[in-house]
Order: structure tokens, then sequence, then C-alpha cells
């Protein structure tokens, strides 16, 4: 034991006289030691006001502060291009619409020409239209242009603004007409007519459904309807109703089968009590 004794003590002695020569080498720069201890604390600052707990995501936020410095910068230059870019894009949406003012400008006789005539099937032989478009200082969705119809139903009277010069049963007409000419040219696979026939009956409501069942011929035309003469026109036969369960109003769907679909356009031809005659003409308006 002696002797490990005196072998640690050699050893112990050896690394303390390492020691030693190592200390005479440290050499102590209190500006250095100021420097490091600044630099520190302000790592520590920032990542106590970034809320960030490593140096790489401070340098992260470095990186993104400096491109957004960068941007601010030169924002001169970058408004300057913006202005540029933005003066290009308004000459080609100019030229743009000054197409289409053209097409419009040559379309609208024809539109006119169209809609009178099926009006004048739909009972409105005097229904005249002007139709005026102008170039616009301001962009639209769909060009530059400022459309105002005017409509004059009777011979020798003025022309007024649509929705002022027409009568209910009048604007219904008028509308399914330009629904029905903008339909074949905007080829759309679907429309909807929400009591479009409001206002009208008899002959002119039958009329108004053969145009819908022209229309079925090349896109799928949904009519909400109260009138039998256009109910009997579809190829199917909805019924809509609404029932009141647990104090909650509730809204049905029923596809009519072919006695359900006669029983219900003679109810819209008698009422609620049908009678033989109103059975009849049931059949009769499905044959026609």
């Amino acid at each position: 034991m002696a002797e490990r004794i005196k072998s640690s003590y050699i050893e112990l002695d050896d690394i303390y006289n390492e020691i030693i020569n190592l200390q005479g080498e440290v050499s102590f720069n209190p500006e250095q030691l100021e420097e490091i201890s600044s630099k520190l604390q302000k790592i520590f600052d920032l990542q106590k006001k970034h809320n960030v707990l490593s140096v790489e995501e401070l340098v992260e936020i470095q990186t993104e502060l400096s491109e957004k410095a960068a941007v601010s910068e030169n924002i001169d230059e970058v408004i300057q291009a913006k202005e540029k870019e933005l003066t290009t894009l308004s000459n080609q949406l100019k030229q743009l619409a000054k197409t289409i003012h053209q097409k419009r400008t040559e379309g609208i006789p024809k539109l006119v020409e169209q809609l009178e005539r099926l009006l004048a099937n739909l009972g409105m032989p005097n229904a005249r239209f002007d139709i005026k478009v102008q170039l616009a200082k301001q962009f639209y969705a769909n060009g530059m242009d400022d459309l105002q119809f005017l409509f004059a139903a009777n011979k020798g009277g003025n022309f007024n603004e649509l929705k002022k010069a027409a009568s209910g049963g009048e604007l219904s007409r008028v509308m399914l007409c330009i629904k029905a000419i903008l339909s074949k040219y905007m080829q759309l696979p679907t429309i909807m007519f929400d009591e479009i026939d409001t206002g009208v009956s008899g002959e002119v409501a039958n009329k108004m459904a053969r145009i819908m069942q022209h229309m079925g011929k090349s896109m799928q035309v949904f009519s909400i309807t109260h009138l039998p003469q256009i109910a009997a026109k579809g190829k199917q036969h909805f019924k809509v109703y609404k029932q009141d369960i647990n104090e909650v109003t509730t809204t049905h769907l029923k596809e009519l089968r072919e006695e359900e679909r006669i029983e219900e356009i003679a109810q819209m031809l008698s009422g609620a009590k049908i009678s033989d005659s109103a059975l009849a003409n049931a059949k009769e308006l499905l044959k026609s």
C-alpha cells in the first residue's frame, strides 16, 4: 500500500506542476471579458425579446428582417416597377375592353331582333328594345361598358328602363326570352327558373312552356312553377310540399308517377276539389 501511495504522490505532483505551467500561459484581458459578457447579454436579451431559445432561431429572424429591410430600402424602385407593370396591364385591358365593346355594339341589333320576335310570339307584338352600350372610365369584370336596357311595351309608348316600363307579366316574358337567347351562346349545362311565369296565364303560359321545352333539348332546365301549362311540359314532375313534424317545418320533394302527375296538374287547374273536367284537361295538357 505504501508503494501505491508513493506512486500516486508522484503522479499528483506531476499534475500539479503541469497545472502551474498552464496557469503561467493564461493571459487575463479585462476588455475581452467585458466584450464577451456584453455579447452574451445581448444574445440573451434578443432571445427574450423574440421569445426564442436558441441562437439558430435568432439567425432565422435576422435573415427575415434583413430581407424586409432590403425591400424597404429599395421601395421606390419597387413602386416604380409596379407602376410600370400596372400601366402595361391597364393598356392591355383597355384594348381588350374596346374589342368587347365593338362586339357588343355589333351584336345588339341581332339581340334586339331576336327578343322582339320572341316577345311577339308571347303576346307582345309591339314590344321594342333600345339597348345602349357606352364605354365607361372604369373596369368591370366583363369589360368597360355601361349597359342600359330601355323598353317600350306598347305602340307609340316611350322608352324607359326595363324594370320601370314592364309590368310583372311583361317582365317575366322578357326575362325568359333573354335567358333563352343567351343560354344558347353561353352553352349552359343547366338553368333554373324560379317562377319565371309570374303574372302570365292561358295561351301565353303555354307558349312560355314551349320555349322552356325547346331549351331542354340542349340543356337541363328546372322550372319552379304554379302553372299547369308549365308543369305539363316537363319530362319529369316533382312536387314540393311542407310538413310540420314535432313543431318543426320540413320541406319534401317527391317525384310523381303518371297518375299522380295527372292529379297534381288537375289540382293546379281546379283547386283542392278535383273535378272530372280538370282531370280530362290535365290529361290533354300532358299529351300536347
